[in-house]
């Protein structure tokens, strides 16, 4: 997953506003209590905040796997 994909995905999941006040405050233990922000800032792999993202919001496998999505096929928003 490239930080491009990380962003669509977080758009989708969550709505664009929403989705940015997500990644800037919400603090995960999963990413040393970094926020998602801080994490990708400081290199963690954007599938790996997105993956602690969505296991600190309950995620559901369709919302875990949107990035996995085929093309063409309608996204969950």
């Amino acid at each position: 997953m490239r930080h491009s994909e990380f962003w669509t995905v977080m758009d989708q999941a969550f709505g664009p506003t929403y989705a940015r006040s997500l990644a800037g405050d919400l603090v995960i233990s999963a990413l040393d209590g970094r926020t998602p922000e801080q994490a990708l800032a400081g290199g963690v792999a954007p599938r790996e905040v997105w993956e602690a993202v969505c296991e600190a919001t309950g995620q559901p496998d369709a919302v875990r796997w949107l990035h996995r999505a085929e093309p063409g096929r309608p996204r969950r928003r």
